[in-house]
């Protein structure tokens, strides 16, 4: 019989510890998995837990394989793909991940400037063109009387028009 959980109980802060450690082995992994998936009644959250306590003991048996030894670079390197290809594969303009503890060090002041690359810009303004282009051949189709329908076609033309939206500037990287 599989036990109710929810996440005030924090269960998963234990299976957090045990995907982290460090002797994590394919049979502790497939152990792990059966644990998680076959003893737990989850609810909305703690299946999210679960998930990502399955994703880390995996990473940690793939790295400790006779091929493995990952640098630091490389596990930012696949934190993004993990995030590109589970949750942003139709991203197009890029992502941005703001570590907020920089904020303590005033050397990481860039870090917090209202700045996106050259590239970035031009594929906000590919997009939006798209976007645009799409929505006005279907404009008696789409409005529905919907007020934001309007907002977001002007926002995408001021951007197609070449006003970089929020306070954003184009970086300088000289």
């Amino acid at each position: 019989m599989r036990q109710k959980i929810t996440e005030e109980m924090k269960v998963h802060e234990e299976w957090y510890k045990t995907a982290r450690n460090e002797e994590m082995s394919m049979e502790k992994l497939t152990e792990l998995i059966r644990h998680l998936t076959e003893d737990y009644e989850h609810d909305y959250g703690t299946i999210v837990h679960a998930c990502t306590a399955a994703s880390i003991a995996a990473l940690r048996v793939v790295n400790a394989s006779d091929q493995g030894g990952i640098t630091g670079f490389q596990a930012g390197a696949i934190m993004w793909e993990f995030i590109r290809h589970w949750n942003r594969e139709n991203n197009k303009c890029g992502l941005k991940l703001m570590d907020y503890d920089n904020m303590l060090y005033p050397q990481y002041d860039y870090h917090f400037e209202k700045t996106i690359s050259k590239e970035t810009w031009e594929a906000l303004q590919k997009e939006a063109k798209i976007n645009l282009d799409k929505r006005l051949a279907s404009v008696e189709k789409d409005t529905n009387g919907n007020p934001e329908y309007n907002t977001v076609m002007v926002h995408w033309k001021s951007i197609i028009d070449g006003n970089i939206p929020f306070g954003y500037v184009i970086e300088d990287k000289e």
